[in-house]
């Protein structure tokens, strides 16, 4: 890769630091590209929690009422309760379709010339993980604005202080995306993991349903959501929405979202991996 050697080689420090910024954003704006031409999967980020929003949430809207919980003061409606965990969602399937380009590029070999790089792969790995999350960025923001015309309308503020919780989650999510796709062998097997993994992590945890609902009706699941990293990442956007901190919610995502790139980096080692075993990144598995 003409653009990643530029300046790795260099022998000043600043050089150097540029040729790791063209690589970061090379592989960025790749990903930003790939999502402007697929159109269809835009929409499909938005159709998802839209229908949610505008059909569950009005139809659940008198049965599933949410009494007053932080980081609310008040009573709420059910749709602004559930806004929180429907963006999380779209960073959910968000990081599940970066794995999707994974496994793709690693059969087209495309993965290949981007591990052969001179710049160590966890940067090249931790580049895709950012590049995935710019983009959803994206997406969150236009549903959130879409959300507020159906009077889900946190603090203006609380779209500044939702940033750095998204970023987070964004990572978070899309490190286990780059774990998975580590795991896949082949691209037809991807559709049954993705329903056993995205589906479980979005019903099982306080998306749609406050956790002491959740103990009142089974004390089994209510642990289950307990144990679920996606929890904590709907509750530390919802709590940064109104311009608070979970404390506990802020230290699990960020404790997982190192341990998913830790493993999912030591997966694609050449020597130590999964990748290894399965004759290299561009091999057909």
């Amino acid at each position: 890769m003409t653009v990643s050697a530029a300046g790795y080689g260099s022998k000043g420090g600043g050089l150097r630091l540029a040729g790791y910024f063209r690589c970061m954003s090379g592989i960025v704006w790749r990903e930003a590209l790939r999502f402007v031409q697929q159109k269809g999967r835009f929409v499909a980020a938005l159709v998802r929690p839209l229908v949610w929003l505008f059909i569950f949430a009005a139809g659940f809207r008198s049965v599933l009422g949410v009494s007053i919980i932080p980081p609310y003061e008040t009573y709420v409606l059910y749709e602004v309760y559930i806004t929180p965990g429907l963006v999380a969602m779209i960073q959910l399937f968000n990081g599940m379709q970066s794995s999707l380009a994974m496994v793709y590029d690693r059969e087209m070999g495309t993965m290949r010339t981007l591990l052969i790089s001179p710049f160590p792969r966890w940067f090249l790995l931790f580049s895709k993980l950012v590049a995935g999350t710019v983009v959803s960025l994206a997406q969150v923001y236009v549903f959130l604005a879409i959300a507020w015309l159906w009077e889900v309308e946190p603090p203006l503020a609380g779209y500044l202080y939702v940033l750095p919780a998204l970023v987070l989650s964004g990572l978070m999510l899309g490190a286990l995306g780059l774990l998975l796709s580590s795991l896949i062998r082949q691209l037809e097997n991807f559709a049954g993991i993705m329903n056993f993994v995205i589906f479980p992590m979005f019903f099982m945890s306080s998306a749609l349903y406050p956790l002491w609902r959740m103990l009142e009706s089974s004390p089994l699941l209510y642990q289950i959501c307990l144990f679920n990293p996606f929890t904590y990442a709907v509750e530390l956007i919802r709590f940064a929405l109104y311009g608070q901190i979970n404390w506990p919610a802020l230290l699990v995502v960020g404790g997982c979202t190192l341990t998913f790139m830790a493993i999912a980096i030591f997966a694609y080692s050449p020597s130590k991996g999964l990748i290894a075993r399965r004759g290299g990144p561009g091999g057909a598995a």
